[in-house]
């Protein structure tokens, strides 16, 4: 699902305590310099286990902090899973006003974190601590698991149901997005892809195959390598956008795949920020 050639970057160490841990967020966010509003509101972070049709997957929930309810999204992150820095994504979500489940999609395989300390796609000893992670992931199990996340968000007080829900994938979890939108189309009504890898395949199971299966606007940003790689990706995406009459934007952005996460070598401040403004764009217009 995705090249991992492309995937020059890092993480931090995970294993720690509740408490280090709001303060390495804090860091990993001053350090990408995200917006001190991000910081600054008050959301509550809970540690939750899913139960699902295959077991129980650790995921890790998000909401304003307060009495109220919020439209629900899902938060899938890249192939080096729950970490610090997709918990400060998560909280950046949630202080707009949504209620966020960020999951582990390796959870039949080993909780998070999956791995820990620095991390370099450029170094096979360290490509080599993902293999097998993804085993019994399939399209069937990643079907299974959104529908169990769906439903978990809305089983709590915290999500408005009344609302529409939404869906955003990162490289890796962007076709796990597209899945999300097909499996669970009576509730996603926004799916949102970043540097997503491997929407379109030549294989009957395509991603891209699914679109016709949903109900949802799509926004889907692609890196500008990724672009160079598979220039015809994006336009087989808008093909099948108009033909099922879904309204899309697919835009190739002038940044490198992984430029959305903070922290990661390849991050793209002016060009993340452009695309977190579009994700709010698209909830705020179909999250209602």
């Amino acid at each position: 699902m995705c090249d991992s050639d492309n995937h020059q970057g890092f993480i931090v160490d995970t294993s720690m305590t509740r408490r280090t841990a709001v303060l390495a967020l804090s860091s990993v966010a001053a350090a990408a310099a995200l917006p001190v509003v991000a910081m600054a509101a008050d959301v509550t972070e809970t540690d939750v286990m899913v139960l699902t049709p295959d077991g129980k997957a650790d995921a890790v929930l998000f909401h304003p902090a307060g009495a109220g309810s919020w439209p629900a999204v899902l938060m899938w992150p890249d192939i080096l899973g729950v970490r610090p820095v997709f918990r400060e994504m998560g909280r950046r979500l949630a202080a707009s006003g949504y209620t966020v489940l960020v999951p582990n999609p390796f959870y039949r395989v080993k909780r998070a974190p999956i791995v820990t300390g620095p991390f370099d796609f450029g170094n096979p000893k360290d490509r080599a601590k993902l293999d097998g992670i993804r085993d019994g992931l399939t399209d069937e199990a990643i079907d299974r698991d959104a529908t169990a996340f769906i439903a978990f968000l809305d089983q709590q007080k915290q999500t408005d149901r009344r609302k529409a829900a939404g869906v955003q994938g990162y490289c890796f979890g962007g076709p796990l997005a597209f899945h999300t939108g097909a499996a669970r189309s009576d509730r996603i009504r926004a799916v949102a892809t970043f540097h997503g890898g491997g929407l379109v395949t030549d294989k009957a199971g395509s991603p891209h195959l699914l679109i016709p299966k949903t109900k949802a606007s799509f926004l889907v940003a692609i890196a500008h390598n990724d672009d160079q790689k598979q220039p015809e990706a994006k336009d087989v995406l808008k093909a099948a956008f108009a033909a099922a009459k879904r309204p899309a934007t697919v835009e190739v952005y002038p940044a490198d795949h992984g430029w959305c996460v903070p922290g990661s070598q390849t991050y793209d401040q002016t060009s993340a920020e452009r695309a977190w403004a579009e994700l709010l764009r698209l909830y705020r217009s179909n999250l209602t």
